[in-house]
């Protein structure tokens, strides 16, 4: 079974076969945009040109300001992350790892939950991504959690409280978000949708300044 999913790595799925542990998804999947979730394997679908351009726009911003504070890893699709044993691997859009928290970073997946995970959701995801994995992110430890729809330009973000349920985030004036992961990074919601979006260099200067 193996040989046959590394031929076409969503046949299990497609037929219905039977389920295969994690460790046989990593192995049958290498690079393959997907998921594993009850012991299926589900391929992901293909993302329109605003998902594909906000999606990039935030690992950009976001790997800067990581980067230049030395705070850490980001990762992006596909790469893996299982927040708990007995929950499903998922394939962010993108998250960051704090750096007390590296040692979760195995050699095809995270091994626990990130700091902070974004998912560009599209008419396609908005279920799973409201639904299943907000619950999931929530359950495994995901301290927060960003949902960003392009198509409707609307932006969520989750924070973890101490009794590990997620509470909306409240924006501050001018449509200001902060984050609590990170500390000092902040962004206007706004710019999310606008395609002449701040460049990072120019970010950089304004975090700095406050």
């Amino acid at each position: 079974m193996a040989q046959q999913l590394r031929t076409n790595p969503t046949a299990s799925h497609e037929r219905g076969d039977e389920l295969i542990s994690y460790e046989e998804f990593l192995e049958t999947t290498d690079g393959v945009h997907a998921e594993w979730v009850d012991g299926r394997i589900i391929p992901m679908s293909a993302v329109s040109d605003a998902h594909q351009g906000l999606k990039g726009y935030v690992d950009h911003v976001l790997r800067t300001y990581v980067e230049e504070f030395d705070l850490g890893e980001v990762r992006d699709e596909p790469f893996q992350m299982k927040t708990g044993p007995d929950l499903p691997g998922r394939s962010p859009d993108v998250m960051f790892i704090a750096k007390k928290n590296l040692k979760r970073l195995k050699r095809m997946y995270l091994d626990g939950p990130a700091d902070l995970v974004i998912e560009v959701t599209s008419p396609g995801t908005r279920l799973v991504d409201r639904g299943a994995k907000y619950y999931e992110y929530e359950r495994g430890g995901v301290r927060e959690y960003w949902l960003l729809d392009p198509e409707r330009k609307l932006a969520e973000f989750y924070i973890l409280d101490r009794n590990r349920i997620y509470r909306p985030a409240t924006l501050e004036a001018g449509g200001i978000f902060r984050s609590s992961v990170l500390k000092g990074f902040w962004i206007e919601v706004g710019w999310l949708w606008n395609r002449s979006r701040p460049t990072a260099a120019k970010l950089l200067k304004a975090w700095s300044a406050k």
